[in-house]
């Protein structure tokens, strides 16, 4: 923005007054001269000598008043080029603040139902690689629940029947009615469309977004008016759908190389880093207390000479996911390495050795050839991690020296 109104300062876009004499004034002096000296005496040459002039001066007039508003269309479109830029350049410098996809997905929506005039409502339908389902992931102005009624495919969907099935290019739809009933959507499907705005959506801009060569989603932006967007509003659209494909594949990953960093790759759980981090951010209930949990495997040695590593392997992630299951929302779970699993949980205490119980139930299967054993221990958690981590883990290990010892007895 500060470039372009550095540019508007120079303006680049106007003639300097001097200018404007030179070519007004040489003209008609050239046009004075040959009537004087070149053209026989006549009582018409003071006429036809005004004449020219008027004539000349209405055309200068007519013609700088046309490349002015061509100028003005011009600067017109280098703004709206320039909003899309800072949109986009803004989602991927912030694509750290949005929670997931689906709030960066809508963010880009709203900035491009901004940057395009004449797009009052937009959607963005993202697209099944295996199944070509469509889906309507975040709208502006449209029922989104409505919408997600829709059970239809990138087939019956207008960019794909308006491009051959290319999905290469913006297409520009002035009658959505028209294009509608000539689809294969059911009459209630083409009203759920046509309804889904507080007004019925007469024409649209709908252009493809590519990410790695392949067709990730479609952009919608919608009006109230027929032919509400021409040419060059497909430009446009054109422009700001590759700079989107651009701060999505971006996006994307950032987001793998944050998950890669923070996460254990093997089983998906926090790693010891960002399971540490992610304490100070536990919520205390006082009345249910707060206890951490140390969680290792009692047999991953056992599995891994008998079965080799990959069941060994299998085994972890089956504790993993069994822990995801037994608390889905309710704890903050980590991998320290090896066999050794870490977790944060609301109490009471009676609750969380029942819920250990069903853990050691899930992970009782038979079908796996093996049957993942564990030894938990239990400290309660008042925000003094060392002091609780210690207890815990001399918890642990008390019942690993219980379990061993019966069963040498």
């Amino acid at each position: 923005m500060k470039q372009q109104d550095s540019l508007k300062r120079k303006k680049i876009d106007t003639l300097d007054f001097r200018y404007h004499i030179v070519l007004l004034v040489l003209p008609l002096i050239l046009f004075s001269l040959v009537f004087t000296f070149a053209m026989p005496s006549s009582q018409h040459d003071f006429l036809s000598l005004s004449l020219i002039c008027i004539v000349y001066l209405f055309g200068y007039s007519l013609s700088y008043y046309l490349h002015q508003g061509r100028i003005i269309r011009l600067w017109q479109h280098l703004e709206q080029v320039v909003n899309i830029n800072d949109a986009t350049y803004e989602l991927v410098h912030l694509s750290s603040q949005y929670q997931d996809e689906h709030a960066f997905l809508d963010a880009l929506l709203n900035k491009a139902v901004g940057v395009i005039d004449g797009a009052e409502m937009g959607s963005i339908i993202l697209v099944n690689p295996r199944t070509n389902e469509l889906k309507f992931e975040c709208t502006v102005g449209l029922d989104l629940l409505q919408l997600q009624k829709l059970k239809f495919h990138l087939e019956q969907s207008f960019e794909f029947r308006l491009t051959d099935g290319r999905c290469d290019r913006v297409v520009v739809i002035d009658n959505m009615q028209h294009v509608n009933a000539a689809s294969n959507l059911t009459q209630e499907e083409q009203d759920i469309l046509l309804t889904a705005a507080t007004q019925p959506i007469r024409s649209t801009l709908s252009s493809p977004i590519h990410i790695d060569g392949k067709l990730y989603a479609m952009l919608n932006l919608d009006s109230g008016n027929y032919g509400a967007f021409n040419d060059y509003d497909r430009n446009l659209v054109g422009i700001l759908t590759h700079e989107a494909s651009n701060a999505i594949a971006l996006y994307q990953k950032s987001q793998q190389i944050q998950k890669l960093a923070n996460t254990d790759p093997l089983t998906g759980l926090y790693n010891r880093k960002r399971f540490e981090e992610r304490l100070s951010q536990w919520q205390h209930k006082p009345q249910l207390g707060s206890f951490l949990v140390i969680l290792d495997m009692d047999n991953l040695k056992t599995i891994n000479d008998i079965h080799g590593h990959q069941a060994g392997d299998h085994a972890i992630t089956a504790l993993a996911d069994a822990m995801k299951t037994i608390w889905p929302h309710k704890a903050l779970l980590g991998r320290f390495g090896g066999d050794e699993f870490v977790l944060i949980c609301h109490g009471p205490e009676h609750k969380l050795v029942k819920e250990l119980a069903e853990l050691a139930a899930l992970l009782d299967n038979p079908k796996a050839g093996f049957k993942v054993q564990f030894s938990a221990g239990i400290a309660d958690y008042q925000g003094d991690w060392h002091q609780a981590f210690k207890q815990a883990d001399s918890a642990m290990y008390l019942e690993k020296r219980t379990k061993k010892s019966l069963k040498q007895a």
